[in-house]
Formats: C-alpha cells, structure tokens, sequence
C-alpha cells in the first residue's frame, strides 16, 4: 500500500538529474493523448505551443526549476497566451508517488499551486531525517487534509496505479528516463531548463506561420 511505502521510506535519492538520451523528439498527437490521470495544465487550450512536464516530486532539479524558473516563465508564455504548460508525473520513488497522490487528491485548479508548496518545502521533507509522513501531513493540512482523508489518499490503490502507468507511458513510449523532462511541441529540450533555454526553442515556434 502506498502508505506503508512512504512510511519505509527516510529521504529522497537526489542522484537522478535530466539526461541527453532518448528520441530527440516525439509525436505530438501520442504525447497529447487522453489516459486515465487527467493532466494538470495551465495556459490556454488554443496556444500555439504546448509544453509538457515530466517531474519527480523529489527530484531537485524540479525543484529548482519549479522555484526559480517556473514563475517568470510563466509570466512570459503561459500568462500571455502563448503556451500552455502540463505537469505530469514521474515518481522516481515511493515517496515522490505519494506526494504525487497527495496533489490528486485536492480540487484539480488546487493541484498545482499544492504542487509548487510541496516544492518549496522540498528539502524540509523529502532529505530530512525521520518519517517523512508528519512532515507530509503537515504541508497537506494546508490544503485542507485531515488525518482521515490524507490516509485514504495514500492508500487509494487506483490512483496509485493510474500514476505508476503515466510514469511507464513516459518511459516506454518517449523515452523519458530522468526527471525533469520537457518536450516542446514534441521536441525534447536537451539542455538544464532555464528562461533562456525555453526561449531559444519556443520563440521560433511562435515565430513561425
């Protein structure tokens, strides 16, 4: 059960960072294909370009890319109409799994932003020493979790199962093997994710007729 896999565990393995392997790019229609897990977007629907997210909840990479890049890129694409952004999951171990269901279980438009807490938060929880789930709980009683609803979250197998199957989605059908990950219209970026990184990319797609 997910509960009693998250309490096994005492910290994060924060060896894994983004790799240069894998297709270079991929098919867009596949990558934007509905499964189970609804993917966790913002921006507009009609934006020239997507943005897709592969993450690690323990992943520091994610993190920083989360806390300090995220919020100026956003202000510059997503605010503007330009791209439409969608985080999806890619637990590279039981506790990244568990605040992965954790973000599920709140009102999809509180996901995120629980998300970005968790991320802010990251090295109180997920590098600490001890149970990691006092830590967890009290991060989610922020998003309005009791005892009782944070334990039925992560001990709801389906949910587990839906997320452990986005993960090998990834794997398998594009190749993502390191978090975090990012395609670009289909496009693997190959290098760490900085404002100028994605610009270097996503200005000539919106350049383009």
């Amino acid at each position: 059960m997910a509960a009693v896999a998250v309490v096994a565990i005492s910290s994060a393995d924060p060896s894994f960072a983004q790799r240069k392997d894998g297709p270079a790019e991929v098919s867009v229609e596949e990558l934007m294909k509905p499964t189970d897990l609804p993917d966790l977007s913002l921006g507009s629907p009609d934006a020239k370009v997507t943005v897709v997210e592969y993450a690690s909840m323990t992943c520091p990479h994610c993190a920083h890319f989360t806390n300090d890049v995220f919020e100026n890129f956003k202000k510059k694409y997503v605010d503007t109409g330009k791209v439409r952004y969608i985080f999806r999951d890619f637990p590279l171990d039981n506790l990244a799994a568990a605040v992965s269901m954790l973000a599920r279980c709140v009102a999809p438009d509180k996901a995120l932003p629980m998300i970005e807490t968790y991320y802010a938060k990251q090295q109180d929880w997920a590098f600490a020493e001890g149970s990691p789930v006092p830590k967890l709980f009290d991060i989610a009683k922020q998003a309005g979790f009791t005892q009782e609803s944070f334990d039925k979250c992560l001990t709801n197998q389906k949910l587990l199962d839906q997320i452990t199957a986005e993960r090998t989605r990834a794997s398998e059908t594009f190749g993502v093997n390191a978090t975090p990950t990012f395609f670009i219209n289909g496009k693997k970026l190959q290098e760490a994710p900085t404002l100028e990184a994605f610009d270097k990319v996503i200005e000539p797609l919106l350049a383009a007729k």
